[in-house]
């Protein structure tokens, strides 16, 4: 079976997404493309993003806000219809969580909705000061139960994390960022790890930016292929 990758599209840039799209073609991994905020926001992001065809995209919303706020988030992207793959966050709570994965249906059946645990720029000390007392793996592994719990399809965590999420969602997704090739940078990432190591921890998929779109696209797409 390929390994699933998805590429950072971290640019408000269309040209330079289409670049990244037509460079990281290849029949040895299974390719797709998370687009965040930064993309989303930008003013020909989603129009971009509908119109895409015969990959897998995956929109990295992050949605967290009241269940009545979140459920008329997820149905104002009535319109993509060729996405398959959203992020929310499981700290929005269990009824946030419930009605975004009832809500997912109605932008396309097949849409499977990942909840974001601890994002991978907090270490445990940076955890602390936005009030937690508990130590990131305890904080995600109740969180992976709650996101299971409300029927979630997979989980978003660190590769640090995946062994224990595995013990508790055995059967859902694991999507682990903060991914960098050996030697690379961690930039103002804390929890990051190798593709190879992440995939032998269980990751069902990975997600990678700057591995893969800083430098020779081409290039960087087989030290990538190499690595695993």
């Amino acid at each position: 079976m390929k390994k699933k990758i998805f590429i950072a599209c971290d640019t408000p840039n269309i040209k330079v997404i289409k670049k990244i799209i037509s460079e990281t073609k290849t029949n040895k991994l299974e390719i797709g493309y998370k687009f965040g905020l930064e993309f989303l926001y930008s003013k020909n992001g989603r129009n971009f993003v509908s119109k895409i065809k015969g990959k897998n995209i995956f929109l990295d919303y992050k949605i967290s806000d009241i269940p009545r706020t979140s459920s008329a988030a997820i149905n104002s992207l009535k319109d993509l219809k060729n996405v398959s793959y959203i992020t929310v966050h499981v700290s929005s709570g269990y009824e946030c969580l419930k009605v975004i994965k009832k809500n997912a249906k109605n932008i396309n059946k097949k849409l499977k909705v990942l909840g974001v645990t601890v994002l991978t720029s907090f270490s445990n000390s940076s955890i602390k000061k936005i009030g937690h007392t508990r130590s990131i793996s305890e904080i995600v592994k109740k969180q992976a139960a709650l996101a299971k719990s409300a029927g979630l399809d997979g989980i978003v965590c660190s590769g640090h994390e995946v062994k224990l999420i595995k013990k508790i969602c055995s059967r859902m997704d694991i999507v682990t960022p903060g991914i960098r090739l050996k030697g690379d940078s961690a930039g103002d990432q804390k929890r990051v790890m190798t593709p190879k190591e992440a995939f032998k921890n269980g990751a069902t998929a990975i997600v990678l930016g700057t591995s893969i779109t800083k430098g020779n696209i081409k290039s960087n797409i087989q030290k990538l292929i190499k690595s695993l």
